[in-house]
C-alpha cells in the first residue's frame, strides 16, 4: 500500500492491482492532474448552481425554455459536426460495464456501437475502474482474447462495434485519486485515462475517442465538457474536433435546453440520447414535493405517456434540426429458460424499437446481445440501406413547457405490488452493487444504478405524500431482507438496510445513493503519508 507523488500533486491512494501500472503511469496521472487543476473549481461552482436551481424550482419558480438563449434556438444556420468515422450508422448500440467478458461479447454482438459504461453499470471499486481501463486498452489493441478456467474461449471477430465510453457524472468524486489534496472528479478520471491511452490508438485504427455524457443538467455543464475536450486535444496534439460525445438527456432541466447543449458541444457533438429511468428519477427529485407530480408504479409510466412522448419527440426534432443523431432508450430484457416468457419479452422489445424507429430515432440501446437482431430489424424496416434518418425533420412536432410537465395526466397512487417491487429491486441491486457488480439481472431485466434510483425515490415520494405508510414500507423491508438473506447468504444485510434507510426513508431526499454508498462502502484508501 503506497502513496505515489507526481508532478501535478496527483496521488494514488489505493493498493496497486493487476496491471494497474500500465494505466496509472506518471504521464497519464499528470494528464489527469492537469485536467483536474484546470476544471475542478469550475465543476464545483456548477454543482453549487445545481443546488441553487433545485431550491428555486422547489420554491415555485417556473421551468421554461431559457429566454436568454432564444437566439440560439431561433438561428436556423448552425449545425453540429458531421458524423465521425464509425458513428454514421448507429441503429443498434449495446451497453454494459467494461469488464472483459462483456467487452468481447459486446464488440462481437453485431451492434454498431458498444457503450462501455463506467457510470450506472459499474460499481466503482478501484479495481473495476482501473481494470475497466485495462480492458479498453486491450480491446483497442485487439489483445483482449481470453479463455475462462472452465475452458470457454472469448475471441474478437473481424468486425467489431465502435467503442464509446460513458464516464461517471459530474457529481461524483474519485476518492482514490487526489490532486492538490482534493479528490479528482470521477468524470475526469474516467475520461482522462481512456483519452490518454486510447485516443491516438483509436484514431490510428480509423475511429476516434468517443463518449457518452451522463446526467448533465444545463448548457453550462455541456460547455465545461467542451472545454475539457479542447484542452485534452491540445495537450496530446490531437486535432480539434476529433472527440465526439453524445449527451444523455436524462434530467428534466436538460430537456429544456436540448438545443443549447448541442450548440455548446457542436464541434464535438454526436447527438442526444433518451434515458428513461434517470429522466423519471430527475423529475421526482425536482418536483417530488408537488402532488401533481405523483407518479404511479414505474411499470405504468411507459414511453407512450403524454409527457414522455413530448420529451422523446422534442429530442428527435431537436437533433434532426441540427444534423445530430437521436438515440433511443434501453431495452433491458435478459433471455431466460422459459420460451414463452422469452417470446413475450422479445415482443415487448420489438414494439418499443418499432415505435422509436417510426418516431424518427436513428438508433437505440439494448443490454443483451440476444436483443441486437430484434432492434436491428425494427430499424432496418424503417431505414433500409440508409445509415440514419437525419433528413426527417419532424417539423410537425410542437412541444411546450406544459407538455413536458404534464405528469398529472397519468398521476396516481401506487399498487401494493408496485411498492413491494420497488423495495425488492432496490435491495437486490444494493446487494450486488456493494459486492462490486454494477449491472445485474433481476427478474428478467438487466438492471443498473438508474433502476435503483427510480425505485428508491418512488418509495420516498409515496411516503412524502402519505399514499403509503412508513410501517408498511418497514414491514416489506424486513420481509425482503429476509428473503434476500435466504437467497444470498453472503449479502451484508445490515449495510443494505442502512443504505436503504438513509437514501429512501430520510425526510430530505439524498440526490444519489451512489455518493453515500461509495464513500461508506467502496472506498479503500491507504493512509496518506507525508
Amino acid at each position: 500500500m503506497t502513496t505515489t507523488a507526481l508532478m501535478h500533486d496527483v496521488r494514488v491512494l489505493a493498493a496497486p492491482g493487476h496491471r494497474h501500472d500500465e494505466i496509472l503511469t506518471p504521464a497519464a496521472l499528470d494528464f489527469v492532474g492537469r485536467l483536474a487543476e484546470a476544471f475542478g473549481q469550475r465543476r464545483q461552482e456548477l454543482l453549487k448552481e445545481r443546488r441553487r436551481q433545485a431550491l428555486r424550482l422547489a420554491s415555485g419558480s417556473p421551468l421554461d425554455f431559457p429566454m436568454v438563449t432564444a437566439a440560439v434556438r431561433d438561428d436556423p444556420g448552425w449545425r453540429v459536426a458531421p458524423p465521425a468515422p464509425g458513428l454514421t450508422d448507429r441503429r443498434v448500440e449495446i451497453t454494459g460495464p467494461p469488464n472483459r467478458r462483456m467487452a468481447v461479447n459486446a464488440l462481437n454482438s453485431g451492434a454498431q456501437v458498444w457503450m462501455a459504461d463506467f457510470e450506472d453499470a459499474t460499481a466503482p471499486l478501484w479495481d473495476n475502474v482501473i481494470g475497466g481501463q485495462v480492458n479498453l486498452l486491450d480491446a483497442v489493441e485487439r489483445r483482449i482474447d481470453f479463455t475462462t478456467p472452465e475452458g470457454r474461449e472469448y475471441r474478437l471477430g473481424e468486425q467489431v462495434a465502435t467503442i464509446m465510453v460513458r464516464p461517471r457524472g459530474w457529481h461524483l468524486d474519485e476518492e482514490h485519486l487526489e490532486c492538490g489534496g482534493r479528490p479528482v472528479p470521477a468524470a475526469l478520471v474516467d475520461f482522462g485515462l481512456y483519452f490518454f491511452h486510447c485516443a491516438r490508438r483509436q484514431i490510428d485504427a480509423g475511429r476516434g475517442p468517443y463518449f457518452y455524457l451522463p446526467k448533465l443538467e444545463n448548457r453550462y455543464e455541456a460547455r465545461l465538457w467542451n472545454d475539457v475536450f479542447l484542452l485534452a486535444q491540445e495537450l496530446l496534439g490531437i486535432p480539434r474536433g476529433t472527440v465526439r460525445a453524445t449527451v444523455l438527456i436524462e434530467t428534466i432541466t436538460a430537456a429544456f435546453e436540448m438545443e443549447e447543449i448541442l450548440h455548446e458541444l457542436r464541434e464535438h457533438s454526436a447527438g442526444l440520447n433518451a434515458g428513461r429511468w434517470d429522466y423519471l428519477f430527475s423529475l421526482i427529485k425536482t418536483f417530488g414535493h408537488r402532488t401533481d407530480f405523483l407518479l404511479p408504479d414505474r411499470a405504468k409510466v411507459t414511453m407512450t405517456a403524454p409527457f414522455m412522448r413530448a420529451y422523446t419527440e422534442l429530442l428527435v426534432r431537436t437533433c434532426h434540426k441540427r444534423g445530430a443523431h437521436a438515440i433511443g432508450g434501453m431495452a433491458a430484457q435478459v433471455p431466460g429458460k422459459d420460451p414463452a416468457a422469452n417470446e413475450a419479452a422479445l415482443a415487448t422489445v420489438r414494439r418499443d424499437k418499432e415505435r422509436e424507429a417510426e418516431d424518427g430515432f436513428d438508433g437505440s440501446w439494448v443490454a443483451h446481445p440476444a436483443l441486437v437482431p430484434v432492434c436491428r430489424t425494427a430499424f432496418d424496416d424503417v431505414l433500409g440501406d440508409r445509415p440514419h434518418q437525419l433528413d426527417r425533420s419532424r417539423d410537425d412536432v410542437e412541444v411546450t413547457p406544459a407538455d413536458l410537465l404534464s405528469v398529472r395526466r397519468i398521476s396516481g397512487p401506487p399498487t401494493a405490488d408496485g411498492v413491494r417491487t420497488n423495495v425488492h429491486v432496490t435491495l437486490r441491486y444494493f446487494a450486488a452493487w456493494l459486492r462490486g457488480e454494477g449491472a445485474v439481472a433481476i427478474d428478467g431485466l438487466m438492471e443498473d444504478a438508474a433502476t435503483a434510483e427510480i425505485a428508491r425515490v418512488q418509495i420516498w415520494q409515496w411516503l412524502r405524500h402519505r399514499v403509503i405508510d412508513r410501517e408498511t414500507v418497514r414491514r416489506i423491508l424486513d420481509e425482503e431482507l429476509a428473503s434476500l438473506g435466504a437467497a444470498y447468504p453472503w449479502a451484508p444485510l445490515d449495510d443494505i438496510r442502512g443504505l436503504f434507510e438513509r437514501t429512501t426513508l430520510a425526510v430530505e431526499l439524498p440526490q444519489f445513493f451512489t455518493s453515500d454508498a461509495y464513500t461508506r462502502h467502496l472506498t479503500q484508501r491507504t493512509e496518506v503519508r507525508a
